[in-house]
């Protein structure tokens, strides 16, 4: 006798099921997350060499935060697997914390590559800002360039350029006004 598994629910579900808990403190909506999100919860939690009984723990503690935080979800920000899971990871780098083990720590994200997305989105800032200098004087965008770029010191850029340490402060400031000008003109 085979059973019919639901398919997992759509996004745009999940997302009406915590929109329906924050709102109403619909029952029916959080059992539904709750099925949904548990069987994960408590894989996201094991995968991470806890034992089956503390993944419970921290799966019931993660679903009791939603139903707690739900008023916080905003689906214009995060989806609502994102959102339930940032809760997740969260309590689990809190107990591991506790736990007093720094190796136990999952990486600082600042150490961790950056992302497609993060990726992207710095070459699309870096090009704007290779754009925007190229609508500055020659003499603006090698001062920039000295200091941004090959991170001189102002004192450096006078004696390379031979103009007091003044000079090379206003056109510091002159041309990052500039940029910024050309920057936010843009967008």
């Amino acid at each position: 006798m085979s059973r019919d598994i639901p398919p997992p629910p759509a996004a745009e579900d999940l997302s009406r099921l915590l929109q329906m808990v924050a709102a109403r403190r619909d029952r029916e909506a959080f059992a539904a997350l709750f099925r949904h999100f548990g069987p994960r919860l408590k894989t996201f939690f094991m995968r991470g060499s806890m034992s089956s009984g503390l993944a419970e723990d921290l799966v019931q503690e993660t679903m009791l935060s939603v139903w707690r935080k739900a008023s916080y979800y905003d689906p214009a920000r995060a989806g609502a697997s994102t959102w339930v899971f940032t809760i997740a990871r969260n309590l689990r780098i809190d107990h591991l914390r506790r736990q007093r083990n720094p190796a136990d720590l999952p990486p600082d994200p600042e150490d961790m590559p950056p992302s497609m997305e993060e990726a992207l989105l710095g070459a699309e800032r870096e090009w704007r800002v290779r754009k925007a200098l190229s609508g500055l004087s020659a003499e603006q965008q090698t001062i920039i360039r000295l200091s941004y770029y090959s991170e001189k010191s102002q004192s450096e850029i006078a004696g390379e350029l031979g103009v007091p340490l003044g000079t090379v402060k206003s056109r510091i400031r002159l041309a990052m006004n500039r940029l910024r000008a050309l920057l936010e003109d843009e967008t």
